[in-house]
């Protein structure tokens, strides 16, 4: 049997055939581009207005709010070796990383400051895009993207608010779920949220999962496709 033969009877394997529907379908693609190859190509234009290169167009601050996202990122990822999602064991994991844990005093803090300048950063730049009027046709879309990673984010400083489960987080987030239940549908909200009580094991567990998986995922989506838009927006380059 021929070397041809022999290839055309192998069965093709999973990410083969992933690769063939993502690429049939342009989903493949689509990820590279907004995910990847826009953001690179953002960081380095080939083509940049010469009134865009002062810095005081855009103090950088989209770019330094996604540079902290990323310490963000890695230090909490870091905090997830040691902390145990669990009413009972939560405050103590945390005593634990702080005592025990070389460098866990440093990773917490640097977590949580990096989170303050996360917020920061963000509102800053949303008041520089006010100020230089940004927001305005054709970055209208860019702007909804923005308002939108904006509440995300807020979201995601919230439920990691609960984690550490001390005094302070527990009655923080005790008010901050009250006045959800005020809102249009806010009973409905808050029984997604808290379906048993306040730093119960399953409000926790709901807490956790968003803070470590779903919002991050939702955060790092939005901020592709908003450098994707910065991209499609010609003639604001860099537009950080």
């Amino acid at each position: 049997m021929s070397r041809e033969t022999l290839c055309e009877a192998r069965p093709p394997g999973l990410w083969r055939d992933f690769r063939l529907w993502s690429t049939a379908t342009g989903l493949l693609s689509a990820i590279e581009r907004i995910m990847f190859r826009d953001f690179v190509k953002h960081l380095f234009p080939r083509v940049v207005l010469k009134r865009n290169l002062r810095f005081t167009y855009t103090l950088c601050l989209g770019g330094l709010a996604f540079t902290v996202l990323l310490v963000l990122l890695v230090s909490g990822s870091l905090l997830l070796f040691h902390y145990e999602p669990a009413p009972d064991r939560a405050y103590a994991s945390i005593l634990v990383l702080e005592r025990d844990v070389w460098g866990g005093i440093y990773i917490r803090n640097l977590h949580r400051l990096s989170s303050h300048l996360f917020f920061a950063f963000i509102f800053m730049h949303t008041v520089r895009v006010l100020l230089t009027g940004a927001y305005q046709r054709p970055r209208q879309l860019n702007w909804v993207i923005g308002c939108g990673l904006m509440a995300l984010a807020i979201f995601a400083g919230y439920t990691g608010y609960l984690l550490p489960m001390d005094q302070l987080a527990f009655w923080a987030t005790q008010t901050g779920t009250e006045l959800l239940r005020t809102l249009p549908c806010g009973d409905s909200l808050y029984g997604i949220l808290v379906p048993d009580q306040v730093g119960g094991h399953l409000s926790l567990l709901r807490f956790y999962i968003l803070h470590i998986t779903i919002l991050p995922l939702a955060i790092l989506g939005f901020s592709g496709l908003h450098f994707y838009r910065v991209r499609k927006n010609r003639g604001v380059l860099p537009y950080l």
